[in-house]
């Protein structure tokens, strides 16, 4: 049997703080034994330290297939931010140029993209669209591509997220797959979000897949701005999200921002 891999070369990238760990495994050479090894390699203390780790592999069909790990080592749900990033990593590779096609764990997706300086690059990502949403009082429950719930609130800056995003994703109602807490204001003309992740277990500096979420609730609420673009401000930085309504739904969603490489190295797994 051929000795796995145990010395693993690595890319650092982050979308608006939602950071990556990205590895090329086009050789396939690459597998995980156990959710402790890629917890390794987020932990921040003793590993690389990241949101989440992705491996770039071969598509049959398409340019690149991305699998999604969340920090706590299990396969995650589809990640915006990871999609972006990701595309910026494959155009780092020379894998595609202006505009990609890539498969996920939620299907297919397609992206465009153009370098701003040396490796980093302004991504606009498809996202799949979203046919059901509900209501929950005056929150909403949906999925956009990972489940998620949006809570409005005086002052999304002031929040004490970690404490009341768990109050909700360990509800008896949610706690054994999970789901992410948003939380969203508008002060001082500007849309305002956290969010707490599950997986991640604690607050992430800025989330895609809950940036739609946020995005289409705030156009259910006759809050977002005319012409079906809303900007959004995390702890990270601003993310743009693009949709079309579509009877309840939507559909045509974008979710765009900056995808940003940070560092490469080599990492042993010490197990």
């Amino acid at each position: 049997m051929e000795k796995k891999v145990r010395k693993i070369k690595f890319h650092k990238y982050h979308g608006t703080g939602n950071d990556f760990i990205l590895i090329d495994n086009r050789d396939q050479k690459i597998t995980f034994d156990s959710d402790r090894e890629v917890a390794f390699l987020c932990d921040r203390r003793f590993g690389i330290g990241a949101d989440g780790l992705i491996l770039l592999e071969p598509s049959g069909m398409f340019d690149f297939r991305m699998i999604y790990y969340n920090a706590d080592g299990k396969e995650g749900s589809m990640c915006g931010n990871g999609g972006r990033s990701i595309v910026a990593f494959a155009a780092n590779l020379g894998l595609i140029a202006g505009k990609t096609t890539f498969e996920a764990v939620d299907g297919i997706h397609e992206a465009t993209f153009h370098k701003t300086t040396d490796n980093n690059y302004y991504v606009a990502l498809m996202m799949n669209d979203v046919a059901r949403i509900e209501k929950n009082h005056s929150d909403y429950i949906l999925n956009t591509g990972s489940p998620h719930y949006v809570i409005f609130v005086e002052d999304a800056r002031l929040t004490h997220v970690v404490e009341e995003g768990k109050k909700i994703r360990y509800n008896s109602v949610f706690t054994d797959k999970g789901i992410n807490v948003n939380f969203i204001s508008k002060n001082e003309g500007l849309f305002h979000m956290r969010t707490y992740e599950r997986g991640v277990e604690d607050e992430t500096f800025s989330c895609g897949t809950g940036s739609v979420a946020v995005a289409l609730c705030l156009e259910l609420e006759g809050l977002a701005p005319a012409g079906n673009e809303v900007k959004l401000n995390t702890k990270g930085g601003e993310l743009t999200v693009r949709y079309e309504r579509s009877g309840k739904g939507f559909s045509d969603i974008h979710l765009c921002g900056p995808a940003t490489y940070v560092f490469e190295g080599l990492i042993t797994i010490p197990y």
